[in-house]
């Protein structure tokens, strides 16, 4: 999945402290042309621009970028905006194509070109469906039904969405280890997307979470990079499913685990970043949590490092150079973190998660991938 929705419609700071322009979904892009697309295949013509109601409350008016009728169907095409916010589909057309559909069927989703579907269970959506997510299902039938209902006609429609070069932009996603094949999703809670949001992130990690669950695997891992993950599925020989993308939310993931529990969780990543979970912190963003370099050091001395060696390890201004300074006197400071972060991930489980599996480990890797510390199972 990518980051095209929110969990909260605030406006967005950036670092001069100027808002950030807000940006649309592809779910609110999507009901933008179904809606149109209703009209005029129930013969309303196609409007210039198009207004829908999303949830809580909020409307936003769309241009049509495309529009074709045909017999039997209306298209419309929207060219979605992200705001400020770097979204991967930026720029794409998000199109709608309805057709009537039989007598008492209602409203039914169809997958066009560049839409994934589902083929894996544990997503919100069954197994076989087009990926559409429930709010944008909601919200798109809305807005098809409003127009049917002053037309006095029967809400029997068949929606098919489609996203021209779609399934080239899903490689940019986490769809794929999903198991979401031949496309994007159809995407947002709101139907707004917050510049630089980490909701919907957090939303992937848990998709990732109850994916694995659904399937019954024994062993997951959750990872800050590609490099801590490469290390971690080589490790352990974990296959692409059992492997989350958890970045910078090690507290969106361990707080999910704990009400979703997992026989088994590996939490890998490198140096600096494992030794922020160490510290206690849950957020390992640079900017929302800071390396302790001193108590780093201090822990150095801990191991048995010289005084001199404790003095040159607090003056370094990074944590791959404190590193070398570990390696340099054979101190095992990956192996002290690892050990102390994974008493962080036990207790943000808790007692429940850990006795009913006790299947915690932590892994560290340097820049180059190479296992430098681990905890645990």
């Amino acid at each position: 999945m990518r980051r095209d929705d929110a969990s909260a419609v605030d406006p967005a700071i950036d670092e001069d402290d100027r808002p950030l322009r807000r940006g649309w979904s592809t779910g609110a892009c999507a009901a933008a042309a179904a809606r149109a697309a209703t009209q005029a295949l129930l013969g309303g013509g196609f409007p210039e621009s198009v207004e829908i109601e999303l949830p809580r409350g909020l409307r936003s008016v769309f241009e049509l970028a495309e529009t074709a009728m045909s017999g039997v169907s209306a298209r419309v095409a929207v060219r979605k905006d992200a705001g400020d916010d770097p979204d991967v589909t930026h720029g794409a057309l998000i199109v709608a194509e309805v057709c009537r559909a039989a007598p008492g069927a209602g409203i039914v989703f169809r997958a066009g070109e560049g839409v994934g579907m589902v083929t894996r269970p544990g997503l919100p959506i069954p197994v076989g469906e087009p990926s559409i997510t429930p709010a944008p299902r909601q919200y798109i039938s809305q807005a098809v039904s409003s127009i049917a209902e002053a037309a006095g006609v029967p809400v029997d429609f068949e929606i098919t969405l489609s996203v021209p070069g779609g399934k080239r932009l899903a490689e940019k996603t986490m769809n794929a280890r999903l198991g979401i094949i031949g496309g994007l999703s159809i995407l947002g809670t709101t139907g707004v997307v917050i510049p630089y949001s980490c909701g919907a992130w957090i939303a992937s990690i848990h998709r990732g979470v109850d994916v694995a669950r659904a399937a019954a695997l024994p062993h997951i891992a959750a990872t800050t990079g590609r490099t801590s993950e490469a290390g971690t599925r080589a490790l352990y020989g974990l296959p692409e499913q059992a492997l989350i993308e958890m970045g910078d939310f090690a507290g969106g993931l361990l707080k999910y685990v704990r009400n979703h529990p997992v026989p088994r969780l590996t939490i890998g990543g490198g140096f600096a970043k494992i030794a922020k979970l160490a510290a206690g912190h849950l957020d390992l963003h640079s900017r929302r949590s800071a390396l302790d370099i001193n108590a780093l050091a201090t822990q150095l001395g801990d191991l048995g490092a010289a005084p001199e060696t404790v003095a040159r390890a607090s003056a370094v201004e990074s944590g791959g150079a404190l590193l070398e300074i570990a390696r340099q006197a054979g101190l095992p400071i990956a192996d002290r973190v690892a050990h102390d972060a994974c008493a962080v991930v036990r207790q943000t489980l808790g007692s429940a998660m850990i006795s009913s599996t006790g299947m915690v480990d932590v892994v560290v890797f340097d820049r180059a991938g190479r296992l430098i510390g681990r905890a645990g199972a």
